[in-house]
């Protein structure tokens, strides 16, 4: 198998070529757990969590490393309005993003880091730095990196460092004494009331982009193959994480993938607009499968629409799929073979940077294919395509729902059926609305009626 990703720093597609045989290590940025997760990071989460599945259904054995940002200035700040510590508030919004993931299907990762666990690590590589010339002290304020340790700052965005200065420069701290406007801090100084760790250069606690290297490294290794996280990530975070590690003289990761943002109704979703979405909202409101179809039915490098007509297609899509399992099992098709040439165009798509949308083609393209052979007596056909997309459906984290069952419910059915044999059609009618009024719709096939809660 050729897998050809896009990498960011090549700025093309390109075949993955592992540290390690057969073996792929990734490192897929984490939240900073200061609040709910939102449906950007569910986007995120489940773009490495479908890369891993394929990998793995592709002869791969894989390590995904996910790490949890539990110190920041954000959680600092908000710790403080709760009066909670900052543990307690990490430790809280931590659950609740596992948990949330879980219910949209996301597998956990190999390993699941949190910052404060590498703070020894930490220090090692910025003592590094600092050995190096890479990284200097200012005193009352802390260690910072200095870009121009590193010849081709910027080039993960494929920005010089001077069209970095021009274009930041609104955001770009100017702190006291720093040798660049574009230097970040390492290290930084202990506060009153802020959490502190002890270090060579006085109590502080680590930076940001410092903590993603102690992790990366740590777990996986110099030259690991894949960074992923969100396109938002990759300056400055993710740039400033690959200065760091290679200019402590760490090869860091091989290739770096990132996905798209998120568009609600046709604008960046974003609080100050008012169409803010958290992941809990949207499972509640669409249910997980409907939208991990929404997202998987986008390229993940291409932004996403989240609309009232983008959830009804993948609600539509779902209850297709769902139907096509109802149909199988209710003519008691058995799964046997996987058709080959549907498997091969489906991972063709998969092979070619991840390409869901087409692939979730191939998986509806199945599915005519096994209605029409139903239809025309082909069971075995129809047993091939039920097996194919039961199994391409799994590679992608998606499910087709098995026929629903409940006794009260079975036993009106039987009773419906009986009322039918004899001629009884007004007592199967009544039957029939009677469940229609709790939401159960009945579909009769030639083995008998089958069932779903709508």
């Amino acid at each position: 198998m050729v897998m050809r990703i896009f990498d960011t720093m090549q700025n093309s597609l390109v075949d993955l070529d592992t540290r390690d045989p057969n073996h792929v290590s990734i490192y897929a940025c984490g939240p900073t757990v200061y609040d709910v997760p939102h449906l950007g990071h569910a986007r995120t989460a489940l773009t490495y969590d479908v890369l891993k599945r394929f990998l793995i259904w592709s002869g791969y054995t894989v390590t995904l490393a996910s790490n949890i940002t539990d110190i920041d200035d954000k959680i600092i700040e908000k710790s403080a309005k709760e009066g909670k510590s900052e543990s307690e508030l990490s430790s809280t919004y931590t659950d609740i993003y596992i948990d949330q993931l879980r219910q949209f299907g996301i597998g956990d990762p190999d390993y699941r880091p949190l910052a404060t666990e590498y703070v020894e690590e930490m220090l090692a590589i910025i003592s590094q730095l600092v050995d190096r010339g890479a990284a200097y002290e200012i005193t009352g304020h802390g260690v910072y990196f200095d870009v121009n340790a590193l010849e081709d700052y910027g080039a993960l965005v494929g920005r010089t460092a001077n069209e970095l200065r021009e274009s930041a420069q609104a955001r770009v701290t100017a702190e006291e004494n720093k040798n660049d406007p574009l230097d970040f801090a390492l290290w930084k100084a202990a506060k009153p009331g802020e959490p502190t760790w002890d270090s060579p250069w006085g109590p502080g606690r680590p930076g940001w982009h410092i903590e993603c290297v102690a992790m990366s490294l740590h777990i996986l290794g110099d030259n690991f193959d894949i960074h992923g996280g969100g396109s938002d990530l990759a300056f400055p975070h993710h740039e400033n994480e690959r200065a760091e590690s290679e200019a402590s003289g760490h090869a860091f990761a091989r290739y770096w993938m990132h996905s798209a943002m998120l568009n609600v109704e046709g604008e960046k979703m974003a609080k100050s607009l008012g169409n803010f979405r958290t992941l809990g909202e949207a499972l509640s409101e669409y249910g997980p499968r409907p939208l991990r179809l929404a997202m998987l039915q986008a390229h993940y490098r291409s932004i996403m629409e989240l609309s009232d007509e983008t959830m009804t297609g993948a609600i539509g899509g779902i209850e297709r799929i769902d139907a096509f399992f109802r149909r199988m099992i209710g003519a008691q098709i058995e799964e046997t073979s996987v058709d080959a040439e549907a498997k091969t165009r489906f991972t063709s798509a998969m092979q070619n940077d991840l390409g869901t949308p087409d692939a979730i083609a191939v998986i509806y393209e199945t599915i005519n294919y096994g209605n029409a052979a139903l239809d025309n007596g082909k069971t075995e056909k129809a047993s091939t395509a039920f097996t194919t997309v039961c199994e391409l459906l799994g590679v992608l984290g998606l499910t087709g729902n098995a026929v629903d069952s409940d006794e009260e419910i079975d036993s009106l059915l039987l009773e419906r059926e009986a009322a039918r044999t004899k001629g009884d059609f007004d007592s199967a009618d009544r039957i029939r609305d009677l469940l229609k009024e709790r939401n159960i719709e009945i579909e009769d096939t030639p083995n008998g009626p089958i069932w779903r809660q709508l």
